[in-house]
């Protein structure tokens, strides 16, 4: 049997892989994002998502303002070792910052190229964000 090390896992140039959170149960994709090698590290060791903000550059727990948690309950690497699929609980019932449990909540419609959302709204983001 290998042994995973962080070591060969294959980061792009700017030190980040990409990271899908896919609901356990549902099977459904909630999001996908970055990671660099402390927040890989930090969701191994407490089994609760964190990602790398690009815009803000820095660190974060997924649900620290929010609530909504991802608590981790398996981790996948892809043949060439650089994406990520995580399976998560997620707690708090919506992934997406704008209020969707999922990230993926706008169908294009390839005749017209009309966008369609296909979920209703959990949360209100203006409530639950800092500015």
């Amino acid at each position: 049997m290998e042994k995973f090390s962080i070591e060969k896992v294959k980061f792009n140039s700017d030190g980040l892989i990409a990271a899908i959170a896919q609901d356990y149960k549902s099977k459904d994709i909630l999001m996908i994002a970055w990671m660099n090698k402390e927040a890989l590290n930090k969701t191994i060791k407490t089994k609760k998502v964190h990602y790398w903000s690009r815009s803000r550059n820095k660190l974060w727990l997924k649900g620290e303002e929010s609530g909504n948690i991802q608590k981790v309950k398996e981790i996948y690497i892809d043949c060439d070792m650089d994406a990520v699929l995580i399976k998560v609980e997620q707690i708090g019932k919506a992934a997406c910052h704008t209020g969707y449990r999922s990230c993926f909540y706008r169908k294009i419609n390839s005749k017209n190229m009309n966008l369609k959302i296909c979920d209703k709204k959990i949360f209100d983001p203006e409530k639950v964000y800092k500015k």
